[in-house]
């Protein structure tokens, strides 16, 4: 476990992310251990596994996830031309 960042870590540097997502997938490390030793919970530690899968260590850069973030919101609607609302019933008395 010498390249794991150490317990008390606050500052969630890419590289220190993809260590601890490494350890979970060669079994140095369950993930109740990760979770429970760096004070992570568990959809953290998916969202840290899902972006290194899709973008590697740049996606877990912060902010490469903002940009991401960004980027798959982008596909659905565009903040220049708003999603259409569906029409509303007219009142009628």
């Amino acid at each position: 476990m010498g390249s794991l960042p150490p317990d008390n870590t606050k500052r969630w540097v890419a590289r220190r992310k993809a260590a601890v997502v490494a350890a979970v997938h060669c079994g140095e490390l369950t993930l109740e251990q990760a979770c429970a030793r760096y004070q992570l919970s568990e959809e953290e530690f998916r969202s840290w596994e899902r972006a290194y899968e899709v973008h590697g260590l740049a996606g877990l850069r912060t902010t490469r996830c903002q940009h991401y973030r960004v980027s798959s919101r982008s596909r659905w609607a565009s903040p220049k031309q708003p999603a259409e609302r569906p029409a509303q019933p007219s009142a009628v008395f």
